[in-house]
């Protein structure tokens, strides 16, 4: 009996059990599959699709336009590494508005790709991708640094975006062929890792339909590593370039940074 509850908790009640109640009937009548049949998350990601926050959709976005932007307001940069500016995608992520904007601008620009699955770039890949895939309903799979995963293929080494060398590798049996595949990350400077990225979704068969991250550096030019690389027909996309992102971590009064040095050793 609601009579006895606080009125504020009335009103949120009534949807869950409108949205219960509405699965239950769409389970009996057959209209979506049971929970134990491969096809639950596919069905149950088409379901959880809502109208898009305005600005979020793949016709609406704009890289570096206004929902860009607000993103940019909480993305810092730092001093790391040797490097001036070093983009801090953990700024948004303590932003849960910020971060949910982002994750449905990839998910929002995805959703009628006709994908196969996600493939997340170690390591901020990993934190980017699985909410678009849960979203999407469809698997992802990690790209990891070599010797970092059981049964993988490890690709050629390449050189890094900003020193030395290194090697991803991919599960086995990650990507079969025909597979159209979404590879995310959250940066793309040279393009060096997003390319190793590529080609081993290609050795295993598979075709990258688009590289989405968060920022990239124009700057640097990533398409030409593309075209250098034979990968031209794979489109490089971003939510934003370093054009908008201006928080500067170290002078922002909300930023903490009492101690913090950069030790200026190789990324």
């Amino acid at each position: 009996d609601a009579r006895g509850m606080p009125r504020g908790w009335r009103v949120p009640l009534l949807p869950a059990a409108a949205a219960a109640l509405a699965l239950a009937f769409a389970l009996a009548r057959g209209l979506v599959p049971p929970p134990c049949s491969p096809a639950w998350p596919r069905t149950m990601g088409a379901m959880a699709s809502k109208t898009p926050t305005p600005g979020t959709s793949r016709d609406e976005y704009q890289q570096d336009g206004p929902v860009a932007r607000k993103i940019a307001a909480v993305t810092p940069y730092f001093p790391f590494k040797g490097i001036d500016r070093f983009y801090d995608i953990g700024g948004f992520m303590k932003d849960p508005e910020a971060f949910r904007l982002a994750v449905e601008v990839l998910t929002e620009r995805y959703r009628n790709a006709g994908l196969t699955s996600i493939g997340c770039i170690d390591a901020r890949g990993f934190v980017l991708g699985p909410p678009v895939a849960l979203n999407l309903g469809l698997p992802c799979f990690m790209l990891r640094k070599k010797g970092k995963m059981p049964n993988a293929v490890t690709g050629a080494a390449y050189s890094k975006e900003y020193a030395g060398n290194d090697s991803l590798s991919i599960p086995r049996g990650a990507v079969s062929a025909g597979d159209k595949v979404l590879l995310i990350d959250d940066l793309v400077a040279t393009g060096g890792t997003l390319a190793a990225s590529v080609e081993l979704v290609k050795v295993m068969g598979g075709e990258v339909v688009e590289c989405a991250c968060v920022v990239e550096l124009k700057f640097l030019n990533a398409a030409a590593m593309f075209e250098q690389k034979g990968f031209g027909d794979v489109p490089i996309w971003a939510l934003m370039s370093e054009e908008i992102l201006e928080l500067d971590g170290m002078a922002s009064p909300d930023i903490p940074t009492d101690g913090y040095v950069d030790d200026g050793e190789a990324h």
